[in-house]
């Protein structure tokens, strides 16, 4: 009988999964149900894809549907043992900022941060309570997005707000840590000694946000106190004007349930194109509002960068990771001339195959494009902890 820890990524839109050995962490398989919602598909890989490929999600089925049925088709696996399962968490708040064994308190606690990432830790959660109808009693184990960046420094997860508001809470918390900490953990095979330098990592997905980091730990990052900060994406709005917020209220009468859906759901690529928040469907037109809208995306990403290596007091290594991230030579290619201040060029050839390093050799940074694995970290964990 074969032992394994099951990995479960529930996204906006999206539910990763991977089957590892719990020993030295070999993958069995891994694999994604995409479009939850709409036109579900599954895709599997790795070296035992066999386990689970071959069959197809309940169509228009909702993260709690496609769970079970995912939860349902592992069940049905001969001889697979399931000794834990490993979650992500997007938001730990300020308590939790180390992975944490789910139990009935810690998951209550989990529950009161909905809120703070609506698009994201419901499904999670609802990950969490479709195991354990399943397995009762089978280990769980929370790994939080917001945790990577507790080392920040203080005055970086600080907002100039009033101090008892900071004092309860209210802070820039940042996301997406799982999968930078899993570039930190494998950059030095890459960008050798310069992965302890000044480096920015751009996790450019439907969410997106930035990462500086200084001998690999998070020293600053665009998403804050909720995942709505930042950089714009496929449909939240990222960082604007909360003047604006106001206006739709006060003047606009909106109520915030629907400024709330404006924010999280109809902005970013798809509201400044009016077509599509999928960056493919983008390229792929020759109307002008989406090539604005991707001429935006890139702006808004170049600025950033721009206070994040104000930040480092530089910049030695620049990684693009996440879909967008790792397949768009083309935004790659708009964001890399927006820095070309930094010494940065790209051998265009190499950006274009999207292979590992897309910096020429002249280059004075250092850029790479390094697929996300947001579920090793989460594995490891669940193994030392379960």
């Amino acid at each position: 009988m074969t032992a394994a820890i099951l990995v479960l990524n529930a996204g906006s839109s999206s539910l990763k999964f991977a089957l590892y050995e719990p020993g030295e962490l070999a993958l069995l398989c891994r694999g994604t149900i995409a479009a939850i919602g709409g036109e579900t598909d599954l895709k599997v890989t790795g070296p035992e894809q066999a386990l689970l490929g071959g069959q197809r999600p309940p169509a228009h089925a909702n993260h709690e549907a496609a769970t079970s049925w995912l939860l349902g088709l592992v069940g049905e696996i001969r001889d697979l043992h399931l000794v834990a399962v490993g979650h992500r968490v997007v938001h730990g708040g300020s308590r939790f900022s180390s992975p944490t064994v789910i139990n009935a308190t810690v998951l209550a606690e989990f529950r009161d941060l909905i809120p703070l990432a609506p698009g994201h830790q419901p499904h999670n959660l609802a990950a969490v309570d479709a195991v354990a109808r399943a397995w009762p009693g089978l280990p769980q184990v929370a790994c939080f997005d917001t945790a990577f960046h507790r080392t920040m420094p203080r005055l970086a997860q600080l907002y100039p707000l009033p101090r008892d508001l900071v004092d309860g809470g209210m802070v820039r918390y940042g996301f997406h840590g799982l999968s930078y900490e899993y570039i930190a953990d494998v950059l030095p095979d890459h960008a050798g000694e310069r992965a302890n330098g000044r480096v920015v990592v751009a996790h450019l997905g439907h969410g997106a946000s930035l990462c500086g980091m200084r001998n690999r730990r998070s020293i600053a990052t665009s998403m804050g106190f909720t995942a709505l900060d930042g950089i714009m994406m496929g449909t939240r709005s990222g960082a604007i004007d909360p003047g604006i917020i106001l206006h739709l209220i006060q003047a606009r009468g909106m109520a915030t349930d629907e400024v709330a859906d404006l924010l999280y759901a109809r902005s970013g690529l798809l509201g400044v194109s009016g077509i599509s928040d999928d960056v493919r469907i983008l390229e792929a037109s020759d109307d002008p509002r989406a090539a604005e809208a991707l001429d935006l995306f890139a702006y808004r990403v170049v600025r950033e960068i721009g206070s994040l290596v104000a930040a480092l007091g530089g910049l030695d290594v620049l990684v693009f990771t996440a879909g967008v991230g790792e397949h768009s030579a083309g935004l790659r290619d708009r964001i890399a001339q927006g820095l070309a201040w930094t010494g940065l060029t790209l051998d265009h050839g190499c950006n274009a195959r999207s292979e590992v390093r897309i910096s020429d050799a002249p280059s004075k940074v250092d850029a790479f494009v390094i697929p996300a694995n947001e579920e090793l970290p989460i594995a490891r964990a669940a193994r030392d902890l379960a």
